[in-house]
């Protein structure tokens, strides 16, 4: 199965020769010119690295780099930048980057950044995939995408697993309701707000059956997971 290649370049010409001299070497790769919508291509597309530019329109790379460290810990980010600036090279590490380009670079440099850091990430992986989760009386396999309350299960569609996944990272504080969006959503639209209720409503219902484990609405803020033991 060819490797899946996240790319955001709004240097269009830029952009379309590098995508077409990745896809020549059998690499599949999804382009966008900018960061506004990166979080539903993210989990549209499933990439197995992240290739992005710095300056970008809407949001610059260093804030997709962020949207998609809150969903998700492990895909190698790589940045591009025609900066030459130590500070910008330590914040991009910092937020969560693997490795750095500065431009012009070569193919050749860029597919052999893309497998090292497709091979480090393969030595950091666990050998064990379940990943399990006790929520009050409830176990709520991740990987699976399953709430379960001894015999009954309820299957959970994707978005719904990573807020669940999200409130559960941040159980007993309180986390802010545009974070939510911007993890989750990429965006804090009206629209997408409208859908946060509703994806909040949904889980308030599959926990109902324990007293102990609340969502509870913190007005004009947020929401707070409590999960009392």
């Amino acid at each position: 199965m060819a490797i899946k290649i996240l790319y955001i370049e709004d240097e269009l010409s830029l952009g379309k020769i590098v995508k077409e001299s990745l896809e020549s070497r059998g690499y599949n790769v999804y382009m966008e010119a900018d960061g506004s919508s990166i979080i539903t291509r993210f989990h549209e597309f499933c990439p197995d690295v992240c290739v992005l530019d710095i300056m970008l329109p809407n949001k610059n790379g260093f804030e997709v780099a962020q949207q998609i460290r809150a969903v998700n810990k492990t895909a190698p980010i790589i940045f591009l930048t025609a900066k030459t600036q130590t500070e910008d090279v330590v914040k991009g590490f910092s937020l969560g980057g693997n490795d750095y380009i500065r431009k012009p670079f070569s193919m050749e440099e860029l597919i052999v950044r893309i497998e090292n850091a497709l091979q480090r990430k393969e030595a950091k992986e666990p050998e064990i995939t379940i990943d399990i989760i006790h929520i009050g009386k409830y176990i709520f396999h991740t990987n699976r995408l399953i709430l379960a309350n001894g015999a009954e299960e309820k299957k959970l569609t994707y978005r719904e697993s990573e807020l669940l996944k999200l409130l559960y990272n941040n159980r007993n504080s309180i986390i802010d309701r545009q974070d939510i969006l911007n993890a989750i959503w990429g965006n804090d639209s009206f629209f997408n707000s409208r859908n946060l209720d509703v994806y909040i409503t949904k889980i308030r219902r599959y926990i109902k059956d324990d007293s102990n484990v609340e969502i509870i609405t913190i007005k004009g803020i947020g929401y707070r997971f409590l999960i009392e033991k």
